[in-house]
This record gives structure tokens, sequence and C-alpha cells, in this order.
């Protein structure tokens, strides 16, 4: 089962489970509508056009922002150049139910994630200040653990001139 829909000027053929990247939707509590369906298909093979009284709904799973693009105007000879940056706003969205002429295809529900415990931490040694009336404590730093005993390469003595 499977439809074709109209979202952000794009069309997207999605499938109960899938999620997909669109444009910004608005949402109503997570939950997206999508009213322009332009097919729909139920068994293979068979494809209904129109998908007039289809609906499309998701869940919207997470909105943020794409890859950054590079937009570089040049005009030769003239001395003109002008670079932008630009960043598309999108929304994942799963989609969990196609409705189409009385029957209603859903995606399963998805195990729920378990909560990460903090994990403690493990603190170095910790110094006092020598000092009178001085309360601050300071972190003793250890050998870095990527180090692997690794030595700086020796530096290069400078080439000596001849003399003719």
């Amino acid at each position: 089962m499977y439809a074709v829909i109209r979202a952000g000027g794009k069309q997207y053929r999605v499938a109960p489970g899938d999620v997909i990247r669109v444009e910004t939707q608005e949402d109503k509590d997570g939950k997206v509508e999508f009213g322009d369906v332009l097919a729909v298909s139920a068994e293979a093979g068979s494809i209904v056009s129109g998908g007039s009284g289809a609906s499309v709904t998701g869940e919207v799973v997470e909105q943020g922002r794409g890859e950054k693009i590079l937009v570089f105007h040049y005009k030769r000879k003239k001395q003109y150049k002008k670079l932008r940056g630009h960043r598309q706003n999108y929304s994942a969205v799963r989609i969990t139910e196609i409705a189409f002429d009385g029957q209603s295809y859903k995606a399963p529900e998805l195990p729920k994630k378990k909560e990460k415990k903090a994990e403690a931490v493990e603190v170095g040694e910790v110094k006092t200040s020598q000092r009178p009336g001085k309360k601050a404590k300071k972190h003793v730093a250890h050998a870095h653990p990527h180090a692997h005993g690794k030595k700086a390469a020796p530096k290069k003595k400078a080439a000596k001139k001849r003399k003719k």
C-alpha cells in the first residue's frame, strides 16, 4: 500500500511507516494531514489516480534546518561577485496512516525509547591550594588518553652554507 502526495510543491511516494523530509509543515499537536493525495495503490499493479476522498496522516518526528547551500553570483569582466548561504527549514514526518475508500492502512507502533540514566563521571585527583585563605580547588590533569606515549618529532637542523 502506498500513496503519492504533494507537499511543498514536490511529490512524494509514501507508505505507512516511512519517514520523509518535507518543507516545514504546520502541525496540530505533532499531527500533520496531507489532503493533496494524487494517487493511491492498494494492491500491486492497481493504481487509483485522483485519490479523491483519500487522506494521508503523519506525525512530526523532528524539525530542523538542512545543510548549507552556497549561492554564488558572478558577472565576468565587471568585478561583480556575491556569495550567499542558505539553509532550508524542514520537518521530518513519519507517515502513520493512509485512508482510502473506507479502508485504513496504519503503520506499526514504534517501541518506546528507554530513558538513559546519567552515568557517574569519575573525577581525577583534586588538590586544594596551599595558600592561606584560598578555598578554590584545582583539577590535576592526567596524561591524554589518546597519546600512547608519542613524542614530538625532533627539530630539523638548519642547512649550513658552503664556502667557495
